[in-house]
């Protein structure tokens, strides 16, 4: 199996080679609200990569690998191993009397298609840093859409969160509770529902901004935590991009 492996690589290594590669470099902040109380907002700069040979594939700031797919004129689609960074959690000082919940990485296998303009993704996503120590499972549906200069991406996302993720980043220990003013809480998994979108508008041939905008209303086990006091998660991006062939 491996060698049949090894032999996938190298096919799609020259394939890719064959053919003129895209690759999108940017830099901008990124805002990400908190849904605890008293939380400070995450606020960072963000690199932004696109790039896809076929093979390997950067998409902002989740990255992957084909290990099976195919590739035509009016469709396309692939399955790939994929990591992605998850923003997420608080720490000790932030919520008197809670234990640190800190952000990670998880990482999984993801099958995407895509037809002219509507494409689909589905995830599934274990924690490989052992914070939460399970899995999750997503599902992206978009389509894309011009309007004058402007490329929008707008796309619905439903996530299935684990109990041991929801417990994790919206649960109360009882030695938690012991030393605080929140009861003891153990949730259940639940889904999560998003939307975002895309905003590309170009200056040059070379240069664009690129906006993200995005929502998620967090699972109703999330927002029944005593540690909760936003129902929405609210994200964004502003950059700047330059995109170029080689």
């Amino acid at each position: 199996m491996k060698y049949i492996l090894i032999l996938l690589l190298i096919f799609s290594y020259l394939n890719a080679e064959e053919k003129k590669q895209t690759f999108t470099v940017g830099l901008g902040p990124y805002i990400q609200t908190q849904p605890y109380k008293n939380v400070d907002n995450i606020v960072l700069i963000s690199p932004v990569l696109f790039f896809d040979n076929e093979l390997f594939y950067i998409r902002w700031s989740r990255a992957g690998m084909y290990f099976l797919g195919d590739v035509q004129e009016e469709y396309s689609w692939g399955f790939s191993f994929t990591i992605q960074p998850r923003p997420y959690g608080y720490s000790e000082s932030d919520i008197k009397g809670m234990d640190e919940r800190e952000s990670t990485w998880e990482g999984g296998i993801s099958f995407s298609a895509k037809t002219d303009k509507a494409y689909i993704e589905i995830m599934a996503l274990t924690d490989i840093l052992d914070r939460y120590n399970s899995w999750i499972l997503k599902s992206e549906i978009g389509y894309d859409l011009k309007i004058w200069n402007f490329s929008l991406y707008p796309s619905l996302i439903t996530i299935y969160q684990s109990a041991d993720f929801t417990n994790y980043y919206y649960g109360v220990k009882k030695s938690e509770s012991d030393k605080s003013t929140f009861s003891e809480y153990v949730p259940r998994g639940g889904f999560l529902i998003g939307m975002q979108t895309y905003i590309k508008y170009p200056f040059t041939d070379n240069f664009a901004t690129l906006i993200n905008i995005r929502a998620d209303r967090i699972s109703n086990e999330a927002a029944s935590s005593p540690l909760v006091d936003e129902n929405f998660i609210y994200s964004g991006l502003v950059s700047l991009i330059y995109t170029f062939h080689y």
